[in-house]
């Protein structure tokens, strides 16, 4: 795992307490609405650099890890986020919008640091990106419009020329590279997501700052339903990898898979697709703030249940 990524955290948390520095200046607030759109294209144009597709078959080598990460992420995930989301934040569409589109997109990259960090199979876990990824592709805009189409003005056409921007684009660009250069060079150019990803960052806060302090205790519920998803969705993994007998690796696999969230892609598609709905954006980019300290007690816990013996499969199998 390279340094950067393992500090992917850290350099957000930074670019956000930057960005609100400098919304202040409203020279640079006024200019950096543009620049969002650019970076987040660089930024996924560089994640799929890096993502095997080639090993697309690989996803469904292991049969019940992969129909289980399935069915928890695009099935089970989606209604609940809605659940809670709907309980939660029902006076705020946008901030209810910005937390479904969180809950909806399983994690494309610090998924795999916290799986290593619980003694997971990072393999495997690396083996279903490529098929999380074609599924929020596929999924979030039909989920949204199921959801929210009576909640929300939903421009339809919008939402394809932002797919087409911000998604169509950038893959396309990713394979010709791919095509016409080495690894080497690719997995250097890979290597910038993170950069790209924090100068988006780094630009929404700098041009929405007054908008996330006039709104904080909007943003703040969003804790509650958070924990409790994660909590419920802990549970549920150990239930299930006991019931079908996963051995530990894969049970702290899919534990990390099925709860990592915070997907750039979403953040692309709610850049581009949400005019003057900041809000949704921003939720977006607050989640994970709350979702990192969670995401380590939960390795942690995981570590505890194998070394416990709780576990059952893993007095006998690893």
């Amino acid at each position: 795992m390279e340094l950067v990524e393992k500090l992917e955290p850290m350099i957000i948390i930074l670019s956000i307490i930057m960005g609100l520095i400098f919304s202040n200046i409203g020279l640079i607030a006024q200019n950096t609405d543009y620049l969002i759109t650019i970076f987040l294209c660089l930024m996924l144009f560089a994640l799929f650099l890096e993502v095997p597709l080639g090993e697309l078959k690989n996803s469904f080598k292991n049969v019940k890890f992969s129909l289980s990460s399935i069915l928890i992420n695009f099935i089970w995930t989606p209604l609940f986020g809605y659940f809670l989301g709907s309980l939660f934040l029902k006076g705020n569409i946008d901030v209810l919008i910005g937390f479904f589109m969180l809950i909806l997109t399983p994690c494309t990259d610090w998924y795999l640091i916290f799986t290593k960090i619980a003694k997971g199979d990072v393999t495997l876990s690396l083996s279903i990106l490529p098929i999380n990824l074609i599924l929020q592709i596929i999924l979030l805009p039909i989920y949204l419009v199921i959801f929210f189409s009576n909640g929300i003005s939903l421009d339809y056409s919008q939402l394809a020329y932002s797919l087409l921007i911000v998604i169509v684009i950038p893959f396309v660009a990713s394979q010709f590279i791919k095509f016409i250069l080495n690894d080497n060079q690719t997995r250097k150019i890979s290597s910038l997501q993170t950069y790209f990803l924090a100068l988006a960052v780094f630009c929404i806060f700098a041009s929405q700052g007054d908008l996330l302090f006039k709104n904080l205790d909007a943003l703040v519920k969003i804790f509650i339903p958070l924990v409790i998803f994660f909590a419920t969705n802990a549970i549920i993994d150990l239930l299930i990898c006991e019931k079908i007998n996963f051995t530990y690796p894969e049970y702290a696999s899919l534990t990390m898979t099925t709860l990592a969230r915070n997907s750039p892609l979403a953040l692309a598609i709610a850049i581009n697709s949400f005019a003057g709905h900041e809000l949704i954006s921003i939720a977006l980019v607050i989640g994970p703030l709350i979702e990192l300290p969670i995401l380590y007690i939960v390795s942690k816990f995981c570590l505890w249940i194998k070394n416990s013996g709780l576990f059952f499969v893993c007095n006998y199998r690893f």
